[in-house]
Order: structure tokens, then sequence, then C-alpha cells
């Protein structure tokens, strides 16, 4: 799967959150400052080339739809990173975090929590 860059990853954040929409919805969405319209226009085109995005025609609008969901983007984006940074192991990942102080005992305890319940399934 191609990366996004950021500006692309801020134009898919709004088409998740909105669901299916046109350039105007999007740009709603976003944060200020707001975008032009052409330059989310330019964007929405790039993310339709790489098979993010595809679209529906009404005259000469395109409603725009995801073609990946945020979760199957989020879990190959964490894969990609662990793979890169991490030697493939998601412990050293939160080693990485434990040391830099960003993880607390409580979210530690709540993820060993979760790890538990998966394994129960």
């Amino acid at each position: 799967m191609k990366q996004l860059t950021k500006a692309e990853e801020q134009i898919m954040q709004a088409l998740w959150e909105t669901g299916p929409a046109f350039v105007k919805d999007l740009i709603e969405v976003l944060p200020e400052p707001k975008p032009h319209y052409n330059t989310v226009s330019t964007l929405i085109k790039i993310l339709v080339e790489k098979g993010f995005v595809d679209f529906k025609a009404y005259g000469k609008s395109h409603q725009y739809f995801p073609l990946i969901s945020k979760d199957d983007y989020s879990r190959k984006t964490v894969n990609t990173l662990v793979n890169g940074y991490f030697h493939g192991s998601f412990s050293n990942l939160v080693s990485f975090f434990v040391k830099e102080k960003e993880v607390s005992i409580s979210e530690l305890e709540e993820l060993i929590k979760k790890i538990k319940d998966n394994e129960k399934k």
C-alpha cells in the first residue's frame, strides 16, 4: 500500500468522518485555515489515482468515498512503523513509549487486560 502525505491523510480523515462527500463538504470539516477548493480537489484526484478514493459522478459534480477503511489504513501504517523502526516487535514499540514516559502504568494495565480479553475470544 502506498503511503499518504500529511495533506492526503488529512483529506482521508475528513472523508472517513463524513462518509461519501463532495469537495465542499470535506472543506467544511477540515480545520482552520480552510484550504482552497482547488487544493482539496487536487488532493482528492491524487487519492483517486493512488487507489484510496473513488467517486460517483452526478453531472459535473463528483461525490467521493473511501476505498479503504480507517481501521485498515491504521493497521497497515502501524505495521509499517513497527517493522521499520522496532524490528517488527510491538514489545519494542511499547518499550519505546515507556522509556519516553508516554505510557502510564494504568494505560499498560489496560493494554494487558485487552490482550488477555482478546486471547479468551
